[in-house]
């Protein structure tokens, strides 16, 4: 008999929801037709597909039609700078795939405080009268940290007026990977303020490998890839129906239930929080204490190699992390972590403990009881 496994690493990878399964099993079998053939059965696929669009635009408050399907958030994040190019302004503690996006182009990276939040003051201080694109997350995938997405905003559009005012016709738009945030926080684009915004199904228990990129009315994008003319023409390529209906009904329970799960993972990660920090007062918790996400948990043990501490975990059926699953698989020191300050000792002890929908109390209590005894092993292993 195995192991039973206790899942802690939402953030990376959520479960496709067995409903959201359900709804895309027809498109994988009797409904496999291309949307873009003449035939009826086709032009019913036709319109499933643009319900479903409907359906997700529905969920950000906005229109079908400025929705642009991609092959996950790291194609949407790429369309978006490379539509809009020009100087751009992004955080230390941005997702690899907007600092490598950032990185070619004409760009300035601002710093963060040691809580992870980016002061709308000093991104604003970075804004040049070229600058066209600011990309802050809505909320970081390391540390949860939840972004004032508002207030930036707001300055974005005062920044807009001056430039009118002084006959500078240099647009500048202001985007969001909200992969993130989604079914924990708001997402309706109007009350973000924001111009451009990436949400991936594959956090939100849809299919991986679905995205979009959102585009306000007036922000022009540029195709990256080119073919058949689907999407208007901005991402060429037989759409992934399956995937796009799945992605509706995913992002349609998110928000249902948003209120609810919120609140459930809160007082879980509060009581997780709680256990380890009583049982091991040396832990260190990252991450802004009131404005983070509810299932996340960043806890470093000054000393400890949380690599080891992993597969030991592992070995006992606790699935965690040591940070965002791309510095992981890449085996380098969390970029987030030296950017909030954290030294080598506490930033190589950090674990990422996410929670979501396979988190109960029961097992949430019994990981605790685990991560604590491999810890007291841990120490007692090295002399500390």
């Amino acid at each position: 008999m195995g192991v039973e496994l206790i899942y802690l690493d939402h953030a990376a990878a959520t479960p496709l929801d067995e409903r959201v399964f359900l709804a895309m099993q027809p498109y994988f079998t009797e409904q496999f037709y291309n949307p873009s053939s003449p035939y009826a059965p086709a032009l019913q696929v036709r319109r499933d597909y643009d319900a479903a669009k409907h359906t997700i635009a529905r969920a950000i408050g906005a229109k079908p039609d400025e929705l642009v399907m991609t092959a996950g958030a790291t194609e949407s994040i790429n369309l978006a700078f490379a539509s809009i190019g020009g100087h751009v302004v992004t955080a230390n503690i941005e997702h690899h795939a907007v600092l490598a996006a950032a990185r070619e182009y004409d760009h300035t990276i601002v710093a963060s405080d040691e809580h992870g939040r980016v002061q709308t003051s000093v991104i604003m201080a970075a804004v040049r009268p070229d600058t066209r694109l600011i990309s802050i997350a809505l909320a970081n995938n390391e540390l949860g940290t939840v972004q004032p997405l508002r207030d930036i905003a707001s300055a974005v559009r005062e920044e807009r007026q001056k430039r009118l005012a002084a006959g500078n016709t240099t647009p500048i738009y202001l985007h969001s990977d909200a992969s993130q945030g989604v079914g924990q926080l708001d997402v309706h684009v109007s009350r973000l303020g924001v111009d451009l915004l990436t949400v991936n199904a594959g956090k939100i228990y849809g299919p991986k490998q679905t995205a979009f990129l959102w585009a306000a009315s007036g922000v022009m994008l540029k195709p990256q890839i080119v073919g058949g003319g689907q999407e208007r023409g901005l991402r060429s390529g037989t759409e992934n129906v399956a995937s796009v209906v799945g992605f509706a009904k995913a992002i349609e329970l998110a928000e249902t239930h948003r209120k609810y799960e919120s609140e459930r993972l809160h007082k879980l990660r509060n009581l997780l929080q709680g256990q380890l920090v009583a049982a091991l007062p040396s832990a260190v918790v990252s991450g802004h204490a009131k404005h983070r996400l509810a299932g996340h948990l960043h806890i470093s043990f000054p000393g400890i190699d949380a690599e080891r501490l992993v597969f030991a975990l592992e070995a006992r059926g606790v699935l965690v992390a040591t940070g965002s699953a791309c510095a992981a698989n890449k085996g380098t020191r969390s970029h987030v972590l030296t950017a909030i300050g954290l030294s080598d000792s506490v930033a190589d002890g950090s674990l990422r403990l996410t929670l979501g929908h396979l988190s109960t109390p029961e097992n949430t209590a019994r990981a605790g009881e685990i991560i604590i005894e491999e810890m007291q092993r841990e120490r007692q292993r090295i002399g500390l």
